[in-house]
């Protein structure tokens, strides 16, 4: 279910911080309308170094992105909140990667680029999506970066289970 919060990523807000902020946003804004059902958001966002890399505008700006990002280490942070309004439940959390892409040309990114749908993916990329083109490793979780971290959200739900 898709909320309808503002996403926001103040200036003075540490990468997990900013995730974090958005995912309760998001989890506040569906828990008001389900408040007995135990709703699930989450915020995943790019960092090189301390700039946020959201998603694209367009595809030049995609294009922009991911040559920031060529042969360099950037950081994901995926921020989730897990809410049982009703029973006045929460955890929130955050989970970081850090993820290295390969040395790319302007061709190489265009080809990746005509792939995916970039506009959709905070840093123009999604590396379930043809990642071997322009990930060289990863440290960290893998579902983390796609946008949730099974691993740990598992772990989590057991503060939930009755």
């Amino acid at each position: 279910m898709p909320s309808s919060a503002p996403e926001s990523a103040p200036e003075h807000l540490s990468p997990r911080e900013i995730c974090l902020l958005n995912a309760h946003r998001k989890s506040r804004v569906i828990s008001k309308r389900i408040p007995d059902a135990l709703v699930m958001a989450a915020d995943t966002l790019v960092f090189l170094d301390l700039e946020v890399l959201g998603k694209p505008g367009d595809l030049q700006d995609a294009h922009r992105m991911l040559t920031m990002l060529q042969g360099r280490t950037h950081q994901v942070v995926t921020g989730v909140c897990l809410l049982h309004l009703r029973d006045h439940r929460e955890v929130l959390f955050a989970e970081s990667t850090l993820v290295t892409f390969l040395p790319l040309d302007s061709d190489q990114i265009q080809h990746y680029l005509s792939k995916i749908n970039p506009l959709d993916k905070a840093g123009a990329y999604a590396i379930q999506d043809h990642g071997e083109l322009i990930v060289s490793g990863i440290s960290g979780s893998y579902s983390n970066v796609v946008g949730l971290p099974l691993e740990r959200v598992r772990e989590e739900m057991a503060f939930f289970e009755m």
